[in-house]
């Protein structure tokens, strides 16, 4: 009898491995339920302790009880894994939400989650303030873990990934046109990433603290803002402190949030050859200075704000809010004219480095897209020409730039038909649009019926199970959830 065609595929190791990692999201359960030990929360603190023990037995089943015939773990249980834990954690994630009464309703609740781990930051809260603070701390916690990476965590703290499969973990999760480490092993390369981030985290909290936040807002903010998430713990967001001090701290990380963690770690390491030559680096700056200038001069323009201090610091922050998909919004760039929202929009769609925390489609497949097409245009005038794409003065690849070809028409091919979903319950195309660019870039800034004039509480329940899956999508950067509902995928070999 012939074997069928999907048992190539090791569902036992997957199963396993997600079952580790449950384990590790119940670990980090553990600190929010501290948390609201610490601050006498008790309707948080029970949520916490039962959520826990569920998160824990359902992740001890699976990582003690299933006993693979082999541990190997190649390149279709990486992409299967990475895709499907991403559900799993905020089916499990969501259950604060709903033992602590936050949500009467798992639609809403596994959206937050799942907006929270994408880092998309788009919020079905309609009061945050009203919110338990150990329920906020956990929701800011989503978007700190979910910045970094589930998989990149685990193989940190699981270096027995390192020979089974952890390339393949790897790649799937980690963006970019190319998949760089720093090692030669991948367990340390994510150690070397993970140090970086959680220093960047403190550094960023001291600094917050050092200013008119007390030491829990110092705390989320940090995890939201070097995530590149933008979850706040006030209904009004960083207005609430009117202090020139957050927003110049805020933006500078960032900025820096949107900068690959490769670039960060050559830095620290002396290499400034590394940044000077890099051209994706080079870009990034420029797009964002001459963007901030731009909504600065616009405001000039249109007599918005009352000092030029006030002007070029909102017109950086909405800038790198957009760019680095951070999501934080301050001036009601709604009501300021089709300009600004376009400009911004354009900036949520290419988004910063690949390597960063940041969303979008990323810088680097921008500068490859336009290298690309000019080189299209040399070949209209000399048609024997032979001309490939150079990234700091290497070639790129042919299958490099068909992959990234590939991958913007893919994109924006999602953003339509998303956009054409939504506008079946009644949303305005513009706002449609908007939204779902925002869902896939992990941005979570929305217009219109999402925006300052609305929220994303009102869509229907339908709408957003569609945009929490574009949330997934768009943040493990399409191929990697995509490949799965393909023929290929489960054909052997």
């Amino acid at each position: 009898m012939p074997r069928r065609a999907n048992q190539h595929i090791n569902f036992a190791i997957v199963l396993r491995v997600q079952g580790w990692l449950l384990l590790i999201e119940a670990a980090f359960m553990l600190l929010p339920l501290g948390v609201s030990w610490f601050l006498d929360e008790p309707t948080a603190l029970r949520a916490f302790i039962y959520s826990t023990a569920i998160t824990a037995g359902a992740g001890a089943i699976m990582a003690f009880g299933i006993k693979p015939r082999t541990s190997s773990m190649h390149k279709r249980e990486g992409l299967m894994l990475t895709a499907i834990i991403w559900v799993f954690f905020s089916l499990f994630g969501m259950l604060p939400y709903l033992f602590s009464d936050t949500f009467n309703n798992v639609t809403d609740a596994f959206f937050e989650t799942m907006a929270g781990f994408t880092t998309t930051g788009s919020s079905v809260i309609r009061y945050v303030e009203e919110i338990p603070r150990g329920i906020l701390f956990w929701r800011a916690m989503t978007q700190w873990i979910g910045g970094m990476g589930i998989i990149l965590f685990t193989l940190a703290v699981i270096p027995m990934l390192n020979q089974k499969g952890g390339i393949a973990l790897f790649n799937a999760e980690v963006t970019g046109i190319t998949h760089e480490r720093m090692r030669p092993r991948v367990s340390q390369t994510a150690k070397d990433l993970w140090a970086i981030y959680i220093g960047l985290t403190v550094l960023l909290t001291i600094l917050l603290y050092l200013g008119p936040m007390d030491w829990f807002d110092a705390v989320c903010h940090a995890m939201t803002t070097t995530s590149t998430g933008g979850y706040s713990t006030k209904n009004i967001g960083l207005d609430y402190w009117q202090s020139s001090y957050v927003f110049i701290v805020v933006i500078i990380f960032m900025f820096i949030g949107g900068i690959s963690f490769s670039i960060i770690i050559a830095a620290m390491r002396g290499n400034f050859n590394r940044i000077r030559h890099n051209n994706t680096l080079r870009w990034y700056c420029m797009t964002t200075l001459i963007t901030t200038v731009g909504i600065f001069l616009y405001m000039i323009y249109m007599g918005f704000l009352d000092t030029h201090k006030d002007r070029f610091i909102y017109g950086a922050f909405d800038t790198l809010s957009a760019i680095t998909s951070t999501g934080f919004s301050t001036f009601d760039y709604e009501n300021s004219g089709e300009f600004v929202t376009v400009i911004l929009m354009v900036m949520m769609f290419f988004g910063g480095m690949a390597g960063s925390t940041s969303g979008g489609a990323k810088m680097d497949r921008l500068i490859v897209l336009l290298k690309n097409t000019a080189n299209e245009f040399y070949r209209l005038l000399h048609t024997n020409s032979v001309r490939s794409v150079h990234i700091d003065g290497k070639p790129v690849p042919n299958h490099v730039v068909s992959k990234v070809n590939t991958f913007f028409t893919v994109y924006i091919l999602i953003i339509m038909v998303v956009a054409l979903y939504l506008t079946f319950y009644g949303i305005p195309v513009f706002d449609a649009m908007y939204t779902s660019m925002s869902a896939i870039s992990n941005v979570g800034i929305g217009h219109g019926v999402t925006g300052s004039g609305g929220s994303w509480v009102a869509l229907h329940p339908g709408a957003k199970w569609v945009l929490a899956f574009e949330m997934m999508v768009g943040r493990l950067e399409l191929f990697t959830v995509l490949v799965i509902f393909t023929r290929s995928f489960w054909k052997k070999d």
